[in-house]
């Protein structure tokens, strides 16, 4: 594809992300939160589960909380009565536990914590070429493959369950592996979560970390998803200090923090598992 400038992809992430929160693309560039209602939207990244009790997204500027109509007040009258609080403020504990007093009453409460990363174009390339030349000189002492949708189909186990996704298989379009000789040792997947952003797992097995494998990996499916003509961002809980790290060796850089509640029913099957 033709490639894109930073901003241009910011913008598109933006746009994006107003399916989700039901909102405008420049509500996030604001410098006063906005609340909105959530709603169902078919252009929504296609893992969210629409409408939300809550979610509270930021791409630095300002908070756009989204949630259930009858709670909006309450939020609202919270975070507006802290006027000089920056937006980040809302996403640590003391403010968090404001929050799950409202969420209380619809017997929820905050679950989903994640930073997203957005492809900083030029060290995607730049660090592409650091990589191809390591594998090239044989530096890299591992194959990487191509993998095709047809390709993944045996692929669902535990050992790449976040690579892959097995509860929306059908999304998984494109993947790269690495090979010690027969053994796929490191794999990175791509899951067609909107219309114009894929989404990048990854996962390499444990006796093989530390080697670059997932930084390899990474940014060459970033690459293969660009050559696709789609742009490839990236998840990582905020305590996952190891991706964290993999993405910005990659080549992403952070684009926006998002917190979302569920049902108490919901997070006490998560704790179960």
């Amino acid at each position: 594809m033709k490639q894109l400038d930073n901003s241009t992809i910011l913008k598109l992430a933006m746009e994006q992300q107003a399916f989700d929160s039901n909102c405008k693309p420049e509500d996030f560039l604001r410098t006063e939160n906005v609340f909105t209602e959530s709603i169902a939207n078919p252009n929504a990244h296609r893992y969210l589960k629409l409408p939300l009790v809550m979610d509270l997204t930021s791409f630095g500027n300002n908070v756009v909380l989204s949630g259930r109509a009858d709670l909006l007040p309450e939020f609202m009258t919270v975070i507006n009565s802290q006027a000089a609080a920056s937006a980040y403020k809302w996403f640590e504990s003391p403010f968090m536990y404001k929050l799950n007093e409202i969420l209380a009453k619809a017997d929820s409460r905050i679950c989903f914590m994640a930073d997203y990363f957005l492809p900083d174009v030029d060290k995607i390339f730049e660090a592409g070429k650091l990589f191809d030349s390591k594998i090239y000189s044989k530096e890299f002492p591992y194959e990487l493959k191509i993998l095709t949708y047809e390709d993944l189909r045996g692929l669902y186990t535990e050992d790449w369950g976040n690579a892959l996704c097995a509860d929306r298989s059908e999304l998984d379009v494109i993947g790269v592996g690495a090979y010690d000789k027969e053994k796929l040792v490191g794999l990175a997947g791509a899951s067609a979560d909107a219309q114009k952003f894929w989404q990048i797992g990854i996962d390499v097995l444990p006796e093989y970390r530390c080697q670059g494998i997932a930084a390899t990996l990474t940014n060459r499916l970033a690459r293969e998803i660009f050559e696709r003509g789609k742009i490839p961002f990236y998840c990582a809980a905020w305590s996952n200090i190891k991706s964290v790290r993999n993405a910005i060796k990659a080549g992403f850089k952070p684009g926006w923090v998002q917190m979302s509640a569920k049902s108490n029913e919901f997070i006490d099957t998560m704790l179960k598992k």
